[in-house]
């Protein structure tokens, strides 16, 4: 990790000394509005909004430079006084004054990333746990991650590939609930695996409610942003600004806005602002540079304390970090920062987590705080998906319809006798919790799409794994008699409104005369099945038989459907860049 080898006491120093030697009419034009406050790792103070004009501040001074926030003074290239809205390329171009006493560091090689090693989903035998429970995930990082990785020419890591990411970065064309008082609909297909014939998948599918402009909440957020030298590449806080832009065009008047930056240390940039003052919020993104160490807890901690502190029972409220995730300052431990993130989920205070940069992207620890906090996360590889998750897709990253959204689903030993849930793996929940309301789950936002593969076996299939035992108790025939005989398995499903502490139930039975060939299934269930294929050939499973990148390919490019905004096309180019692209290893895992 790059790092500042300058002590914070000779900073200080040098900058008290510099700002002494400014002339008094310049520094009469020296604005404070938005001084940022430095942050302890265990204590905060409160300061003044705004200083008297005119004030030669050099505690200020000192502060922004330890944050990396350019002063705002008349002859700054960040101060657009008569722009709402200033060029995008301004914000990659220009080069504060302060750059020249703290250089932004080099950007770090490739081979650092990290992700979470993790082993995929095992075939699990109906006779022994006919029960399944897992917590739905709505992030989409991996696949945006992948997208980068196949650009540059590779293939990425096995464990950046998620498959349930993948799956759910598309939307599916699932039928709406009627109203908000059942805040997502349930949709089933039962069809042929186009990599085993003597297989099925059991695509489960869920579709949010999609909240009307006229009844939309207000937004409470806190942009916490990574201003550390690990930031200072062009795919990083350059990016982040322009992407932060898009969002801002999007709030509405009465939003409020607050924005924190850590670096060696962590302090308020912008005090809760409405969403009418876009000058203000944008002028404020725009004085960000990089430069020091990544005080990442503290800063979280400071967002939590001012989101909190600025509670609105009316609006969604929620914490927004920006980051590459290399943390190196105060605490780092992934254990503690969880269980930080993790008490602050009863303050209703959610967490989106938006990930930048590459060479030392911490996934891993994206990932396990966006699980803790109630959120979400995404990774930002260009101003496209920018506008995807922060334009075209807001009301599903800002606005929750549904709380711990828990799957729960049993098989009939008549009808199943191997099973494998695809893909959810850090999702996993034990049998006993999905009834548990105090066990946290995966949120679901305004017209969200949740899609979730199980790859089942049936008793006499040809293609069962696992040989009956000798002695033990032989499976249930699928011609046998009993209640049941034309159920698959029965889904039940566990919700809780935002805010209430109590979830509701919904549950329905998966017939078997629902199943087809897989020629004849609904094109979205089998353009999910493409993209499943594809995160498992990429993953090596070796469940995939012969089936490969040109199967994927075929299937995706008759299955494609609607596609109004070019993703499904674009994956179609991502498939055959694979087909090319080198295997290195690119990162842990």
């Amino acid at each position: 990790m790059c790092r500042n080898y300058l002590g914070l006491s000779s900073i200080i120093t040098t900058l008290f000394v510099a700002s002494a030697c400014i002339p008094d009419e310049q520094a009469a034009h020296r604005q404070t509005k938005s001084n940022p406050l430095t942050v302890a790792e265990t204590a905060s103070a409160q300061r003044s909004k705004s200083a008297p004009v005119g004030q030669a501040n050099q505690e200020t001074f000192a502060r922004e430079r330890l944050l990396n926030i350019a002063p705002q003074d008349a002859e700054s290239p960040h101060r657009f006084a008569d722009l709402a809205i200033a060029p995008l390329d301004q914000s990659v171009l220009a080069v504060t004054r302060e750059a020249q006493v703290m250089p932004a560091l080099p950007m770090q090689p490739l081979g650092r990333d990290r992700y979470q090693d993790v082993d995929p989903n095992p075939i699990k035998l109906v006779s022994r746990d006919p029960v399944s429970t897992f917590s739905i995930d709505v992030d989409t990082a991996s696949y945006a991650n992948l997208r980068r990785f196949l650009n540059e020419g590779t293939r990425p890591p096995v464990n950046a590939v998620r498959v349930e990411e993948l799956i759910n970065y598309f939307d599916y064309d699932y039928q709406k609930p009627a109203d908000i008082d059942q805040p997502f609909a349930t949709h089933i297909a039962l069809f042929e695996a186009p990599w085993d014939a003597d297989k099925q998948l059991l695509r489960i599918g869920l579709k949010g409610y999609e909240i009307r402009d006229v009844e939309r909440p207000k937004a409470n957020l806190v942009f916490l942003v990574d201003t550390s030298g690990s930031m200072a590449s062009a795919d990083k806080l350059p990016l982040l600004k322009r992407s932060l832009r898009l969002l801002i065009e999007e709030m509405r008047e009465d939003d409020s806005i607050a924005i924190i930056a850590y670096a060696g240390s962590a302090g308020i940039v912008l005090e809760p602002t409405a969403g009418a003052d876009q000058r203000d919020i944008i002028r404020a993104i725009e004085r960000f540079s990089a430069g020091g160490g990544t005080a990442g807890a503290a800063g979280i901690r400071e967002a939590y304390r001012l989101a909190e502190a600025n509670f609105d029972e009316n609006a969604v409220n929620r914490v927004i970090l920006a980051t590459d995730g290399d943390f190196n300052v105060g605490i780092s431990d992934p254990d503690r920062l969880e269980d930080f993130i993790a008490t602050k989920r009863e303050s209703d205070v959610y967490l989106s987590i938006l990930g930048f940069g590459r060479g030392n992207l911490n996934d891993m620890l994206m990932q396990r705080l966006a699980q803790a906090g109630n959120g979400n996360a995404s990774y930002i590889d260009g101003l496209m998906e920018a506008r995807k998750v922060l334009v075209d897709e807001m009301s599903s990253l800002l606005f929750p319809i549904a709380d711990d959204v828990k799957i729960q689903i049993e098989f009939n030993p008549k009808r199943v006798a191997e099973y494998r849930l695809i893909g959810y793996e850090t999702r996993m929940l034990k049998l006993e919790e999905f009834n548990n309301d105090r066990v946290d789950a995966g949120e679901i936002g305004s017209g969200h799409t949740v899609t979730a593969l199980y790859e089942i076996t049936s008793p006499d299939s040809p293609s069962r794994l696992v040989d009956d035992l000798r002695y033990g108790v032989l499976p249930a025939s699928a011609t046998g008699a009993g209640d049941n005989v034309d159920e698959v398995a029965w889904l039940r499903l566990r919700y809780k409104r935002p805010g209430d502490d109590q979830s509701q139930l919904m549950e329905r039975p998966v017939s078997a005369t629902s199943a087809t060939p897989f020629d004849q299934a609904p094109a979205e269930a089998r353009f999910a099945a493409a993209v499943a294929g594809f995160g498992e050939v990429l993953r090596q499973s070796v469940h995939m038989g012969t089936f490969d990148l040109d199967a994927v390919l075929s299937i995706a490019s008759v299955s494609r459907g609607d596609d109004p905004f070019g993703y499904r096309s674009e994956f179609l180019q991502l498939v055959r860049l694979a087909k090319s692209a080198t295997l290195v290893d690119a990162g842990d895992g």
